[in-house]
This record gives structure tokens, sequence and C-alpha cells, in this order.
């Protein structure tokens, strides 16, 4: 966490509090949490409100907190020192002097070639193309001739210049009457009125919010620097929903989908450790965890944020049923704590619960991987062909789901990465190991 923004003050200025009692909700770039007081004590002064409070570097002073009651009133026009250090610093605009700059009314004295040719090709390019007028300029170059260098100069030191005239040559047709064409202006079509365009569809804008901010970020920074390459895998699942059946009506134990494929990714990456692993971009290592901690990709009003299963591969499938539900509840609702969702060792990202059959996940640095899964979709599979045999079994009709693998190839080599898609296949088309 680097910023945070101040959501909402529970207190107000002299209201007093204990320690333990909520002063403000702030929000980080994951969830809101609560800002809890440390020691009994009274609200003097809000320092930080509204729009002062918005993605306030971590350390920023937003209150200040007194013993006494009978000592809010010493702070009651209280400001803070950098603050007040720099209102009294900004310059007047009326302040200082300023050399009066060269006037470009009068022709310079050392010019010794025709107006025609006096701005150089370049200086003539520059000047046209910010609409003013320099051949007024004082020349440096060879007869007094205005460079690309003296532009620039009078465009930084704001010597005045006249607006360049730009008329359009009027256009030969054959006379009609005895009346001749005259210029026509660009000041003149400035005052042709214009349509006003009215739109029929009414919009609102919404601010983003610090979660959507950071998220943006992080994502384009992990797309631009990391080195995707992407590996995908078709898996049948329908081993895998026939025990789901089978739990429920013999033992009254509901598992997901979703559950089912993390404990099938834990042990894979047990199985193949290279993908557990993370990259430090500022020492250029790669870090092997011992650990396997499942981060789980959950979609809440604010944000998308991954709350962490830790230890997942020593959990079995109701332990991963119950965190699950627990931490995508408490995730939605804004309740989790920095611990539970900052870290992991690697990601899920199921957008199969809403339709969507296959796509590529951005990884979430350091982590090294992410696996993006999609739903499952009924495809009719043909059966291998028999030699001899006088009757060939028909096709069958199965549900199929693709798991695209989006590793960082500084860590993860294209064998690791097929490896671990096998094993993750293994684990789902024989899911009865799943529950040993």
């Amino acid at each position: 966490m680097e910023t945070g923004t101040i959501a909402s003050w529970t207190l107000k200025e002299g209201d007093e509090f204990s320690a333990g009692d909520v002063l403000c909700s702030i929000e980080t770039d994951k969830a809101t949490v609560d800002f809890e007081a440390q020691d009994d004590g009274v609200l003097a002064r809000i320092l930080r409100d509204g729009s002062a409070a918005q993605e306030l570097p971590v350390g920023t002073p937003v209150c200040v907190v007194v013993e006494e009651a009978d000592d809010v009133a010493a702070f009651a026009d209280f400001v803070i020192e950098n603050e007040e250090n720099e209102s009294l610093a900004t310059p007047s605009p009326d302040t200082g002097s300023k050399s009066t700059p060269e006037s470009s009314a009068t022709t310079p004295s050392n010019r010794t070639v025709s107006e025609e040719f006096v701005l150089m090709p370049s200086a003539r390019h520059l000047s046209h193309s910010k609409g003013v007028d320099a051949t007024g300029l004082v020349g440096t170059g060879k007869g007094g001739r205005v460079t690309k260098g003296d532009v620039l100069k009078a465009l930084d030191l704001g010597t005045p210049m006249p607006p360049l005239k730009t008329t359009v040559a009027p256009i030969k047709v054959a006379p009609t009457s005895q009346t001749e064409p005259q210029p026509v202006s660009i000041a003149d079509l400035a005052d042709l009125p214009l349509p006003n365009i009215e739109t029929d569809s009414a919009f609102d804008d919404i601010t983003n919010n610090n979660m959507r901010k950071v998220i943006a970020r992080r994502l384009t920074e992990a797309k631009s620097q990391i080195p995707h390459y992407y590996t995908s895998m078709e898996i049948e699942l329908d081993n895998l929903l026939s025990l789901r059946k089978s739990l429920v009506k013999n033992h009254d134990v509901k598992v997901s989908v979703n559950d089912l494929i993390i404990r099938s990714s834990a042990l894979a990456l047990r199985d193949v450790p290279e993908v557990n692993a993370s990259f430090d971009p500022k020492t250029s290592q790669v870090s092997m965890h011992d650990s396997i901690d499942i981060s789980v990709a959950v979609s809440t009003p604010s944000g998308l944020i991954t709350p962490i299963i830790p230890s997942t591969d020593r959990l079995g499938l109701a332990s991963i049923s119950s965190s699950m539900r627990d931490l995508a509840g408490r995730a939605r609702d804004g309740k989790l704590q920095p611990h539970e969702y900052q870290g992991g060792t690697f990601c899920i990202s199921n957008l199969g619960m809403f339709g969507i059959d296959e796509f590529s996940a951005v990884i979430n640095p350091p982590q090294a991987a992410i696996l993006a899964v999609g739903g499952g979709t009924a495809r009719v599979v043909p059966t291998p062909w028999i030699d001899g045999a006088t009757e060939q079994e028909p096709p069958r009709i199965r549900t199929i789901m693709t798991a695209r693998l989006s590793a960082d190839r500084r860590v993860v080599d294209e064998a690791s990465a097929g490896l671990f898609l096998s094993a993750f296949k293994h684990y789902l088309s024989k899911p009865e190991l799943l529950i040993l």
C-alpha cells in the first residue's frame, strides 16, 4: 500500500473515543479498512476530508488527537505547517520583474536581406506551426536572417509576436461579372454560426475508485514488463461432475467445480514446484516457495480482489469450500484483512460461471503464473477406430473445459508449464484422487 483515500469519518471534531473505536474508514487499493484508535482521547481537528482526502501517501497526517476535551479549542484553526508554507511561498502574479520583451514592430538594424527571405526554412515552418509572425525578430543568421533557434528562444522568453496573417487564395473561375473575387480571412470564418448538436442519450460520469486505479496501473505494468507466454489444454469434466453428484447424494457434501479446480491446482503445484515461484525484478532472483498459497480472483462492486487460501495443498475439499465461501463473502463486503489478500504464490481466475469458454489472464506480480479457467461446454468427441472390429463405437458427447496458463518466461519454461497442465488434467480426469 502506497496511498489511501479516507472514505468517511465515523467521528466529528470534539467527539471522545476509546481504544478500539473506529475513527474513519480508509479505502486502500484492495479493500476498505477501519482505522481504529490505539488509546483513549478526543478528536480535536480533522485535517483531511472530502476532496482533500483523496489518494494520500502513507504517513500523511489526517487528524489531531488530544487527551483532554479542554485542549480541543487550541486546535480550532490548526493548519499543517507544510501547507501553510506552500501558500505563503506562492508568488503573486504581479510580483517580480521581467525584462520588457523586444518589440517586434521595428525592423532590426542588422538585417541586409529582403523581407521575403528573412526566415530560414526551419524557422518559417516552426513559426507557421505556432501561428505567429517571426519576421520582426532580431536574427542571428547571416545577413540578419531569423533561425529556428531565434524562434525557440523568443517562444521561451515570451517575446510578443503578431499573429500570422493567413488568407485563402481566391479560386480562379470564369468571370461572370465585373466584380473581382476578394480573399477570405480566417478571422471572418471564426464568426460563422456553428450548429448546436444535441444527443438524446444521457450519461453519468463516475469517478474511478482507488482500487480500480491501482488495478489498472499494476496490470499495465505487468503486461508491459513481464514476458508472458500462454499454454492451453482441454480437459473432460464428466468424471468430475459425477463425483460432485455422488458427494451430495451419498455424503451430503456440496463442493463447487471451482473448489475441485483449486484442489487440483494445489496438487499439480506440489508435483511441479517450478510453477510455484515468484520473481524479484530488483534482484533478478527467482524464489521457490515451500508453501502453496493459492489466490483466487473474486469480483466485488469496487473491483477485483484475490483472497488467499494458505497451505492449499494440505486442505481437503470441505475445508477449501468453506474457506472460499468465507473469503469471497467478506471480500464482497470489503471486510478482508491485508494479510488475507496480499501475497500468494499462484493465482486462479475462473470465468466459467459467466459463460466464458476460454480467455487469457494477466499475471499478478510477483507471482510467476496464473491459471485462466473457462466454462465446460458439451462437444462431440470421436472414438478411436479399431481395426478388425465388426462394429465401431459411436462418438460420445463430453463436457470439455479449456484451461490456459499464463506464465512468466523468466521463471517458468515451456516444459514446466506443460508438466503442470498435464498434472492438472490428470487430477481433474481422476477426481477420486482429490479426496485422498
